[in-house]
């Protein structure tokens, strides 16, 4: 179980990672219709109590009402990538853009849909767009970072999960996809400190323990690993059955390697 095994378990590991983030409403003009905006206001509630059908219909429904209003277009495109609908998703913020070409939402959401469905290159030019019009946008870095790690480019992620966090030193996210392009290079003491802070943040995150667990598997340290992964796999993440069987059977035994 080493390099093919290492890089396909963290490969894996890294498309689970790769979260999306709450949709973000922009600024509506004036201009538009008041039932048109309740239309997308409801759509936004449903999105955000996971009923995407629900609320492409009320975005679908502003759009009828008024037929210009780019942020319904990009909402219903975040709809859509929480779907996995991400062709519908480029769609839509392509229309979104073609209203409002510095709409940095329009490029983000459109990035995600790239990655998502495999167009790395494509992805990381909508992020960097999207940080042209808005420098502050943490999410963009963080996930022009995945797109790095999904590249093999983790110098790159790096660089962008640690800009990230100098705009919000708590966004776990960036910790996460830091962590996982620190394990990718090896750097298993520097993935293990991301993968903690992630977890000072949110306890309950399995990914994080599950990653940890990794790293210090690769460093042998296998009680350690034994502790995150039974962890991870308590709070419900599916976790490699080689590993854990192999950690198993060497707290089983009682062996000098468990105890390193």
């Amino acid at each position: 179980m080493k390099t093919n095994s290492h890089k396909r378990i963290w490969t894996v590991l890294q498309g689970v990672l790769f979260l999306l983030y709450a949709c973000a409403s922009t600024q509506m003009e004036k201009a538009e219709s008041t039932n048109g905006a309740a239309y997308n206001r409801r759509g936004i509630d449903y999105v955000k109590r996971g009923e995407y059908d629900q609320a492409i219909l009320n975005f679908s429904k502003a759009l009828e009402i008024y037929p210009s209003y780019a942020e319904a277009y990009v909402n219903r495109g975040h709809a859509y990538n929480m779907k996995g609908e991400f062709d519908l998703a480029i769609w839509d913020c392509e229309k979104a853009l073609e209203i409002n070409a510095k709409d940095h939402l329009a490029y983000y959401h459109r990035g995600i849909a790239y990655t998502m469905s495999g167009r790395s290159d494509q992805a990381i030019l909508d992020f960097s767009k999207a940080l042209e019009i808005n420098p502050g946008y943490a999410k963009a870095h963080v996930n022009r970072a995945n797109a790095y790690n999904r590249k093999g480019e983790y110098d790159q992620a790096i660089l962008d999960c640690s800009k990230a966090l100098e705009i919000n030193a708590r966004d776990y996210l960036a910790f996460s996809n830091r962590g996982y392009a620190y394990a990718m290079k090896g750097l298993y003491d520097q993935a293990i400190l991301d993968f903690s802070k992630v977890l000072e943040i949110d306890p309950n995150y399995g990914i994080a323990y599950y990653s940890r667990g990794l790293a210090y598997y690769y460093k042998r340290e296998y009680s350690k690993s034994w502790d995150d992964i039974s962890k991870a796999r308590d709070l419900g993440y599916q976790v490699s059955s080689d590993i854990f069987e192999f950690l198993e059977r060497l707290r089983r035994e009682r062996t000098k390697e468990f105890f390193y």
